[in-house]
């Protein structure tokens, strides 16, 4: 079960519902209506080594400051990205041969080597993992809605 997501904007639920259609366009995502249920936002996501789709119903509403926006995942369609997984693989490889020399001296003509496929997974792959998720698109939606009242005022 994922968690609702919510976004109080400082706006017109009008104009709330036009910055999330802007941010949607610029994330990539999809946001279509469904006969029955509304506005349903498809979500492209990167969760570190997993990325995929999340979907689900959103919504705009009137608050007392102006609108809140709701985002109710219902589907997530994620998978775990193997060909990173498998550096990594290789990077953990060369980090125990760099580790283990010391016991194993007939293992020091290839130290070097492990610690640069250590390095090598580290920079490949680490150093590049990230997250855009829900939270994300709905801080570029507040971002839409705030350049939005600074165009109107």
């Amino acid at each position: 079960m994922m968690p609702e997501y919510t976004l109080d904007v400082p706006d017109r639920p009008d104009a709330a519902l036009a910055a999330l259609r802007r941010a949607a366009d610029d994330w990539g995502a999809e946001l279509r209506k469904e006969p029955g249920s509304g506005l349903w936002l498809y979500l492209p996501v990167i969760h570190g080594l997993r990325r995929g789709m999340v979907s689900g119903p959103v919504r705009v509403e009137p608050a007392e400051d102006g609108a809140r926006v709701v985002f109710d995942p219902a589907e997530s369609d994620l998978y775990v990205q193997m060909a990173s997984v498998m550096i990594l693989l290789i990077a953990v490889a060369g980090a125990l041969l760099t580790v283990l020399w010391p016991f194993f001296p007939w293992l020091l003509p290839i130290s070097a080597f492990g610690a640069i496929l250590a390095l090598g997974g580290w920079f490949l792959v680490v150093t590049r993992l990230r997250t855009s998720g829900p939270e994300e698109f709905l801080a570029m939606v507040g971002m839409q809605a705030e350049a939005g009242l600074e165009e109107d005022g």
